[in-house]
């Protein structure tokens, strides 16, 4: 029953968030026009806040976790392979098979899985989650271009991938953290305090915003793709990543870092790059967002009730 109760408590304000960005919409309080433009702002402002945050504060020698990076990397070129192998195979149309790969591979790990995380062992705790984010989510906007112009039968332009990554306001927050700890600059408190206000807005915003972002109309044409990819990436890869990870003896925040990068949903900003790149199906990669957002709620509960009553964490 406590964990039953622990796992309650994780998911469901995240639900309860989403629901409320959801009614905003639908009542006229936010526009689906004012979405894509919030979302810029948390993105570019207050979401690098929140990671510089996590990593200034944090102790550096405790927070890399070589073997837990390593793993992590390995998965995420193994999934990364397995889905890109499995869409050209299995999935017919030609515009929907780089986004169903970047659908199984590509995580919302920062605004999904790293509240989970936090709710589970703390916002003070998450040091080591936060240098894991600096590696994977370059990794998954790197892959997530190989992707789409794999299956649009374009190069891809290394130098200019790299530049986008270079660039990414996530990077850069996370890199001025590890840079302020390596030099040890301190800032102002009053700087210090603002940054850190900040960095609160990010996490409910983006869920806020997340839940204003949902939209239904389409589900019923793609439900046979939309079930494929929402089983493999929520039920089938936490099952075989979290497994392994829990045999070779991750624990504690370091079991909920994996458990934030390979249970989360399909990321947001995959809708965005599918829909500016024009390589693929726009409709059905934000359609694999949403279903695969709602069904997370219900299968991060269960990830979390099984691997808590194992004592992962």
């Amino acid at each position: 029953m406590e964990n039953l109760v622990l796992s309650l408590n994780a998911v469901l304000p995240m639900l309860l968030v989403m629901i409320t960005g959801y009614a905003a919409r639908r009542f006229g309080v936010i526009s689906g026009e004012d979405v894509p433009r919030v979302n810029r702002a948390a993105f570019r402002i207050f979401l690098p806040c929140m990671l510089f945050y996590n990593i200034y504060c944090a102790d550096l020698s405790q927070s890399v976790q070589p073997g837990l990076i390593a793993y992590s990397v390995v998965c995420v070129l193994l999934v990364f392979a397995a889905s890109v192998y499995g869409a050209a195979r299995f999935v017919p149309q030609q515009d929907h098979k780089g986004v169903v790969a970047q659908g199984i591979f590509r995580s919302n790990f920062v605004i999904m899985g790293l509240p989970i995380a936090g709710a589970l062992a703390g916002e003070d705790n998450l040091s080591s989650v936060a240098v894991l984010i600096a590696v994977i989510v370059p990794l998954f906007n790197f892959l997530a271009v190989v992707a789409l112009e794999k299956f649009r039968g374009r190069r891809v332009k290394t130098g200019e991938v790299l530049l986008q990554i270079v660039r990414n306001p996530l990077i850069v927050g996370s890199f001025l953290g590890i840079l302020f700890q390596l030099l040890n600059i301190r800032l102002p408190a009053v700087a210090e305090k603002a940054v850190s206000n900040l960095g609160s807005i990010a996490t409910p915003l983006q869920i806020f915003l997340l839940g204003a972002f949902f939209r239904f109309g389409g589900l019923g044409r793609f439900r046979r793709t939309l079930a494929a990819v929402t089983g493999i990436k929520l039920f089938l890869i936490p099952a075989l990543v979290l497994g392994v990870g829990a045999a070779l003896g991750f624990r504690g925040v370091d079991f909920l870092g994996l458990l934030g990068a390979f249970g989360a949903p399909t990321a947001v900003n995959s809708f965005t790059m599918v829909q500016q790149m024009q390589c693929g199906d726009a409709e059905l990669a934000g359609d694999i967002v949403v279903i695969t957002t709602l069904v997370s709620i219900f299968s991060f509960f269960i990830w979390i009730l099984v691997f808590k009553t194992l004592g992962m964490f």
